[in-house]
């Protein structure tokens, strides 16, 4: 079992930047990939970014490309999303997912999630 705590969100006003933050426990954090999705109210859950176990391999939805930075810090347990420059249209409650195993932009594929964070981002 891998347990996930997603922190970090608030209310931002367009333009600026949030950090969140997913902290791990109960297995090997460094053998999994690690992914974060988002569900903005009224729409389906949707893929945001995905790192692989080492963090070498990480990959963006077209729509946060250049604006938002998944990274990990394995020592620590701990995944990260920075987000830059938000939208009003990035507003959605963002979680962490894990998989072992490769990196994978299928929500049906992680077997782990935490409970999401809120993230507001007025105009």
């Amino acid at each position: 079992q891998v347990q996930l705590v997603e922190s970090g969100g608030g209310l931002v006003q367009a333009g600026g930047s949030l950090r969140l933050s997913c902290a791990a426990s109960g297995r090997t954090f460094s053998g999994y990939a690690m992914g974060w999705f988002r569900r903005a109210p009224g729409k389906e859950r949707e893929f945001v970014s995905v790192i692989n176990w080492s963090g070498a391999i990480t990959y963006y939805a077209d729509s946060v490309k250049g604006r938002f930075t998944i990274s990990r810090d394995n020592a620590r347990n701990t995944l990260f999303l920075q987000m830059n420059s938000l939208k009003p249209e990035d507003t959605a409650v963002y979680y962490c997912a894990a998989r072992y195993g490769s990196g994978l932009k299928e929500e049906s594929m992680y077997n782990y999630w935490g409970q999401g964070t809120q993230v507001t981002v007025s105009s």
